[in-house]
């Protein structure tokens, strides 16, 4: 990676190790500002509260409780009244989350920096720094802004945070001076990157670039500048009730307006409409949704995975593309050593002592705590020299005493090893084989050596060494993830993986996996860059990774694929992930490892860090949407007939078919079981077939034709029983308790087909509906209270045909659906 100076930038910034004056410092501030790379969050509560409030779920629900409770049904206007609570709630948690994730991006940055200015040392605030300051920077510190390094000594540096990068980045000095009048680019390994850590060593960092204009500062506001907006669900379902809120109130009004037509009174139409709206509004879908939600919050923390956005639980199940990291996420995260491969007629563990003895206990670097925790080597061997590594020798060689006798050992790059040793070209040229394969296997590769030592300890020894033999770390692939990734490609899920690693470490790890098979199309950030570029869609549908790649490509992946209508998940742990976390559909943070700012805009964080569990969360949230889908399904096929019944039969000039107390009968029914019985349907371990990739509308074509031809169905059945019992001469009583059986069986028989009687809830609901209509109805008591008549045999032996029948178009629809291999979700 390049990072470029342009040229305007450069007058202000001194050479060599020279200081800013104080006149400059000044002059800079001016034309810069402070390094305010996170500003704190505002808005405070009243800006919570005007965001919660524009979500119009909510002021649905608070209408529809207060209509309700001015029609005297307040039981229902209390349950409406207490769903408004859940929503509420999570729309003010998540918006107060998302202030405190902006303060949680600055936990990685330095609060104060040592600088140089006049020549003097001093210790600033960070935020004081201007470009062109120079700052000294010393093992365990975090950078304060961006700069060059102008001086350096040993220094290795934790950028994983910021790349997703495993290993320790060494660096080198730029250049001490530049050529006035044109743009400077220069690697970035002599560059120091706020929000980036010194493991070992000291340097001098020349500020090139402070607040917004830093690497983590562009992170910052490119996650900042986004919002979490509705998910495709909340879009569909507030279509869903907003179209039967339409007709509904159309109904009610015709209605009103038919009764007072045909002289039957204004009470009469107000109550005939009151009666209707009551059983027309669709109050149930939004506490059904909240409901189901919840449930499949609990059931994803039971499955270790962190729902911090309820909405997730349904989204994540219509994932179709996860761009994954693969630091901490494929892998575990922590170097260990893999492959110590010590020469001909030496062992595993003379090399490890070897390697050890020419390592540092207290040095930081990852790759001497793997080493040291593989040997177990508990010596502390008395050095009588020590030469620390840097990035002109490549290497590290200490001189030690053993056995009264003195040891020379060094370890670092196997190219200046090799060539430190006495070798023959055949073994020569099979170490360095060696050293290729691992490395194209994505092994760090250290190679050892040692000699007697008798010269001058202040000179270290250049050769003459006896090769001891290879190092090989790694940073191993968690369990379960190759299991995992075959879940995924039989269902259907893309998945790309995208790492700040070498093209051939990221290619050696997915070969590992099979993520793309035995041969995955591997693609540079930069070339990822260039083909977006050159809407070159077809080389980026076809790619299985993405190397070398930084924050800003990793956002445009997933901006690109979105654009392509794919609903992506990200994973990621590092501030580098923040802003793909945030763009994504789903931003899954790792639990573990993963930094503050990662946990903080993600929608859902994983415990244990395991890729599989993101398996589960796509099995549950798919789960979910179908058991969203069946209790719409049940709510719209008993409520077209509901509704229709309620109007027409009116309409058409007889008396009110359902009064209120009828409709709190029957709601007492409806209520439970879309509420219960749905959310208790069979679990899936394993993914099911692939779900459409946003949700446009709730239901598709032959969905929507199954319950349109239900619904009327029921609808005729409902209005011939009643008109049948009228017409054989019986009262309106037993009209009324006729239509109300036929209408109690056929949801019971709708309840069964579409639940298949999965969990004890489908059985006790549909009992107790049931034995409900048997009780009111036949017991004379219960039903001159509510205005009903016992009725016959021949009627309940009619009701029950009817239950029986309305469910035969369902349950053809779904062995339809399975003989196709589907779900009924496509």
């Amino acid at each position: 990676m390049k990072r470029i100076i342009p040229s305007d930038r450069l007058k202000f910034l001194p050479e060599g190790l020279t200081s800013l004056s104080a006149q400059g410092v000044v002059e800079n501030r001016q034309s810069f500002g402070n390094n305010i790379i996170v500003e704190a969050p505002g808005g405070g509560w009243s800006a919570l509260v005007k965001d919660t409030l524009r979500d119009p779920m909510l002021w649905f629900l608070l209408g529809t409780s207060i209509l309700f409770f001015l029609t005297g049904s307040h039981t229902e206007s209390l349950v409406l009244a207490i769903a408004l609570i859940p929503f509420l709630s999570m729309d003010a948690y998540l918006h107060r989350r998302t202030q405190a994730s902006t303060a949680t991006l600055a936990d990685l940055l330095a609060a104060q920096a040592t600088v140089i200015r006049q020549g003097q040392r001093e210790v600033v605030d960070a935020r004081e720094l201007v470009p062109g300051d120079l700052v000294e920077v010393s093992g365990g510190q975090p950078f304060p802004a961006d700069g060059l390094l102008v001086s350096v000594e040993s220094a290795q540096v934790d950028e994983s945070a910021l790349t997703g990068e495993a290993y320790p980045v060494r660096k080198v000095a730029a250049c001490s001076s530049w050529v006035r009048g044109k743009d400077m680019a220069l690697d970035d390994s002599a560059w120091g990157f706020a929000g980036t850590r010194m493991l070992t060593g000291n340097a001098h960092l020349r500020v090139v670039f402070t607040g917004r204009e830093t690497f983590y500062g562009e992170i910052v506001h490119t996650a900042l500048a986004g919002r979490h907006g509705r998910t495709p669900l909340q879009h569909a379902v507030a279509r869903l009730v907003g179209n039967l809120l339409l007709v509904s109130i159309a109904f009610c009004v015709l209605l009103a307006a038919v009764r007072v037509y045909q002289g039957h009174g204004w009470l009469d139409a107000f109550v005939s409409a009151v009666t209707l709206a009551v059983a027309a509004l669709p109050e149930e879908f939004p506490v059904v949704l909240t409901f189901f939600l919840g449930v499949g919050v609990y059931r994803l923390a039971k499955r270790k995975a962190l729902v911090r956005q309820a909405v997730a639980v349904e989204n994540i199940g219509r994932v179709t593309t996860i761009c994954c990291d693969k630091t901490g996420t494929l892998t575990e995260g922590k170097l260990t050593l893999a492959h110590p491969l010590p020469v001909e007629g030496s062992s595993r563990e003379s090399l490890l002592t070897m390697a050890c003895l020419a390592s540092r206990r207290d040095s930081g670097d990852p790759l001497d705590d793997a080493l040291f925790q593989a040997s177990g080597c508990d010596d502390e061997p008395t050095v009588l020299a020590s030469f620390p590594f840097t990035e002109a020798r490549k290497r590290e060689t200490t001189v030690v005493e053993q056995q009264g006798k003195a040891m020379a050992l060094v370890k670092g790059a196997p190219e200046t090893v090799l060539s430190m040793c006495t070798l023959s070209a055949t073994e020569m040229t099979s170490w360095q084989t060696q050293v290729g394969q691992l490395a194209a296997e994505g092994h760090k590769v250290l190679a050892c050596a040692w000699r007697d030592w008798t010269g001058n300890l202040e000179k270290e020894p250049a050769n003459d060494f006896i090769f001891a033999g290879l190092l090989a770390f790694e940073d191993p692939v968690r369990d379960g993830v190759k299991e995992a990734l075959a879940q995924c490609h039989a269902a259907r899920i893309r998945v790309i993986m995208v790492t700040g690693d070498h093209p051939d470490t990221a290619r050696a790890i997915a070969s590992e996996i099979h993520l793309g098979g035995h041969s995955p199309q591997v693609m540079t950030g930069d070339e990822f860059e260039q083909r977006l570029a050159n809407n070159d869609v077809t080389a980026i549908r076809a790619v299985d990774v993405v190397a070398r790649a930084i924050p800003a490509q990793k956002h445009a992946l997933v901006q690109h694929l979105q654009a392509q209508g794919e609903l992506v998940a990200v994973t990621g742990d590092g501030v580098n992930d923040v802003p793909a976390l945030k763009c994504a559909d789903i931003g899954i943070a790792m639990g573990e490892r993963g930094t503050r700012a990662a946990r903080e805009v993600a929608s859902i964080v994983l415990m244990d860090d395991n890729f599989r569990t993101i398996v589960d969360a796509i099995a549950e949230g798919r789960q979910l949407f179908n058991n969203l889908q069946q209790s719409y399904q049940y709510l719209l096929m008993i409520h077209i007939p509901l509704v229709l019944t309620a109007a027409l039969i009116p309409l058409m000039g007889f008396p009110i078919l359902y009064l209120p107390i009828h409709i709190v009968w029957l709601e007492l029914i409806i209520h439970p079981t879309a509420l219960l019985v749905f959310q208790n349907a069979a679990q899936h371990d394993s993914l099911r077939s692939h779900p459409s990739r946003r949700v446009k509308h709730f239901f598709d074509v032959r969905q929507t034709v199954i319950i349109g031809f239900t619904g009327l169905l029921v609808t005729v059945l409902v209005y011939w029983s009643y008109a049948r019992s009228l017409g054989l001469g019986r009262d309106i009583e037993h009209a009324r308790a006729m239509a109300l059986a036929v209408l109690i069986f056929a949801g019971a028989g709708l309840t069964a087909a579409l639940s298949r009687f999965r969990g004890i809830a489908a059985s006790v609901v549909m009992a107790g509906a049931l034995l409900s209509a048997l009780t009111f109805i036949q017991v004379p008591t219960l039903s001159t209270l509510l205005a009903l008549r016992p009725l016959h045999v021949d009627d309940w032996l009619i009701a029950g045909l009817s239950g029986v029948f309305v469910a035969l178009p369902v349950i053809y629809d779904q062995w339809a659906s399975a003989r196709l291999g589907g779900d009924g979700t496509d």
